[in-house]
């Protein structure tokens, strides 16, 4: 068992002390999908199961780039307009706009820039990330199926992932849009196409490679990595979030 104050005391240092890996490369969606049964294969021989919790040096835990990515009309519109508690244009907790802090769901991406770390758990059919935040859990299904037609919006969006070799590639759509891409206030639209490529680069060492599709706040595809390190003798804690919403904490 970890402390909770000396996790957050860390998280919050790096946050102060590391940027992200920013990338402007154009790249496509994901690969279609195999089998099934080729896709439990593959996974059988794969194994990115723990709990793990971000590595300094890789992002600053609120944003997914060093600087602000181009965008769109709109999406300049939307992120002037934002009020973020975190960057350079950050203001205080009481005067911010980000609807994490009345306890909306962050959604993905932004889930992964919380403080919090998360657990991997694989079965032959799908890929579970259980995020110690707010008991956040994300479904990558891994056993063939394809997206929904009459795929229901939502905030982490619909996950089909396969295997590549010792990568799990990940394509993820049907996100609402409602809620920002980070920290600072970058946009997100219902438009967000989502392509993760996450792989072990060593035995503690889990690296997510990012490409973020969304024309309408950006006006090409755009990059970003986060790495996470394994903490084998962690267990996911208890965290409500309507417990840590105290009014003491919107005067700081």
């Amino acid at each position: 068992m970890r402390s909770r104050l000396a996790v957050s005391i860390a998280a919050i240092v790096a946050a102060l002390t590391f940027s992200a890996t920013f990338y402007g490369q154009n790249n496509g969606p994901a690969q279609a999908q195999p089998a099934a049964a080729k896709s439990q294969k593959a996974a059988a021989n794969n194994d990115i199961s723990g709990v793990w919790n971000a590595l300094p040096g890789n992002y600053d835990f609120a944003s997914f780039s060093k600087g602000d990515p181009p965008m769109t009309p709109w999406g300049q519109a939307q992120f002037d307009a934002a009020k973020p508690s975190q960057g350079a244009r950050g203001v205080k907790l009481r005067e911010t706009t980000d609807l994490v802090y009345k306890c909306v769901p962050p959604g993905m991406p932004y889930i992964y820039l919380q403080f919090f770390p998360m657990q991997i758990v694989q079965t032959p059919k799908e890929v579970i990330e259980l995020f110690e935040y707010d008991h956040t859990v994300r479904y990558i299904y891994t056993d063939g199926r394809k997206h929904p037609a009459d795929l229901t919006p939502s905030y982490n969006g619909h996950s089909i992932g396969h295997w590549e070799g010792d990568t799990l590639v990940v394509d993820t759509t049907g996100i609402n849009g409602k809620m920002w891409l980070d920290r600072v206030g970058h946009p997100k639209s219902d438009q967000i196409h989502i392509v993760e490529r996450i792989r072990r680069v060593n035995e503690r060492t889990l690296q997510v490679d990012f490409i973020f599709n969304d024309p309408k706040s950006y006006p090409k595809p755009w990059t970003a990595l986060l790495r996470f390190q394994l903490h084998p003798d962690w267990d996911i804690m208890e965290h409500v979030c309507e417990d840590n919403l105290t009014f003491e904490s919107f005067e700081k």
